[in-house]
């Protein structure tokens, strides 16, 4: 007799912390390699949100994990509607995160999730002090 085993939940969608817009901009990353060369690669971006983006490469590019780079987006993009604001304002620094999965042509990644290294805006909680003398039932 064959016994079946179960099968986890599927996975709740997890909660986001901004929304993803789905918007094809041209860009630019720039970065410094393991020696210390400054290396750039033009980029187009795939989704986009307030603290993080997926790019993808237009020519091979090799960035390592967790790599500092900067973004910065074409003058003919920033009127894009949907963009956020951080993206307006020149080059933002961004760390690797996530490297996509690699092309059999080129060894190298299809593309990069990058985390925009921004402060985020803290909404102020507005949660009443807790009496330190209530009944609780």
């Amino acid at each position: 007799m064959i016994e079946t085993i179960p099968q986890p939940p599927a996975l709740a969608r997890r909660d986001r912390i901004a929304e993803r817009r789905s918007l094809r901009l041209p860009g630019r990353l720039t970065w410094r390699d393991a020696t210390g060369a400054l290396r750039f690669t033009s980029i187009v971006t795939r989704d986009v949100s307030e603290f993080d983006l997926f790019v993808e490469c237009e020519l091979p590019a090799s960035i390592a994990l967790y790599r500092l780079v900067h973004v910065q987006l074409e003058r003919s993009a920033l009127d894009c509607e949907g963009l956020p604001p951080v993206l307006r304002h020149g080059k933002v620094l961004s760390a690797v995160y996530r490297v996509g999965p690699y092309r059999s042509a080129t060894g190298t990644p299809a593309g990069y999730a990058l985390r925009l290294l921004v402060e985020p805006a803290r909404r102020a909680l507005r949660v009443a002090p807790a009496d330190p003398y209530a009944v609780r039932h």
